[in-house]
């Protein structure tokens, strides 16, 4: 009796952790537009998210301004946030690169060609629109700059429009 018994318990839980990462995730990946913008430049271009569980997911993005291209990837950790049907709150960090085109970079009063890395921490919310494929995400992102004359601009904000896949 205590093994069946144990054994419908774990049971029980592993279906409703199931059912937790299902809810929390809401789509496996999206694709979409990412608008970054805030104090300096602003940087639009595609973007692809995808989880790799419920709570974990990647994001990558190639973002296009005048002279710059921004290559970057995060982590986030979603989570759903309760009493809300498609709203989560999430945070992450990624590195970026930026690569300047003989243009000024918003710090940097060089006119030439330059590379700069950066990490980007970020805290937001993300809206599923539980009745259509598409997904909407506001967040915090600055900007921390760690090459070529290491700056940190706290004024960065990203906004993205999503089209989810499944």
């Amino acid at each position: 009796m205590k093994k069946v018994f144990l054994s419908l318990l774990a049971a029980s839980f592993l279906a409703i952790g199931t059912n937790e990462v299902n809810a929390q995730a809401r789509y496996r990946t999206a694709l979409g537009l990412g608008i970054d913008l805030g104090d300096g430049p602003t940087l639009v271009g595609p973007q692809i998210k995808h989880f790799f569980d419920g709570a974990n997911a990647g994001n990558a993005q190639v973002l296009f301004g005048d002279d710059v291209t921004v290559l970057g990837v995060d982590y986030s950790y979603n989570q759903a946030i309760a009493g809300t049907n498609g709203l989560n709150w999430y945070v992450g960090v990624g590195p970026q690169l930026a690569f300047i085109d003989g243009g000024r970079w918003w710090y940097d009063d060089r006119d030439d060609d330059r590379t700069y890395f950066a990490l980007r921490p970020a805290a937001g919310l993300e809206f599923k629109i539980p009745s259509a494929p598409l997904a909407f995400h506001f967040d915090w992102k600055p900007w921390w700059n760690l090459s070529n004359r290491s700056n940190f601009e706290p004024a960065r904000f990203t906004l993205g429009f999503k089209f989810t896949l499944n």
